[in-house]
């Protein structure tokens, strides 16, 4: 997604005269966990909450108030709307495989890895729970305070 995201950011900032592409990058990746999210309640400023598919258009509200420019957010909605839209809409619709694919290599150097959040020291390969005992396992039980 990053690749594909980066190279369609590149294009359209040379298209349209943008010399940084940080502000579309985060702007198309956080449209598409938008777009993947879109029902989960996000706390904006001040307290406001919506649906997380409004967010890239609030942020772009926001851009427009105080930047009076668009063009960055735009090129990254665009981008974010492309690569979903391949990736997860065209497949949908035609029953077909996703059009976009990562490369093998990139899955052969970095490998998926699925499951839930992995705390410090914990076993990430085989995902089995730590070994019972450790660093703090012979500390005893304490001694409860208020009471002699």
């Amino acid at each position: 997604m990053l690749i594909f995201n980066w190279l369609n950011c590149v294009i359209l900032g040379a298209a349209f005269s943008v010399p940084l592409l940080m502000d579309p990058m985060v702007m198309s990746v956080l449209y598409v966990w938008c777009k993947l999210n879109a029902d989960t309640i996000v706390n904006f400023w001040f307290g406001t909450q919506f649906k997380a598919a409004l967010l890239p258009w609030v942020l772009l509200g926001v851009n427009l108030l105080l930047t009076s420019s668009v063009k960055y957010s735009l090129i990254g909605i665009v981008v974010g709307h492309l690569y979903y839209s391949l990736k997860f809409l065209y497949p949908s619709y035609r029953n077909t495989p996703s059009l976009l694919e990562t490369p093998q290599f990139l899955k052969n150097y970095f490998p998926d890895v699925t499951g839930g959040v992995y705390g410090f020291g914990g076993n990430r390969l085989n995902n089995q729970p730590r070994p019972a005992g450790g660093r703090f396992s012979n500390w005893g039980t304490g001694h409860r305070l208020g009471n002699n």
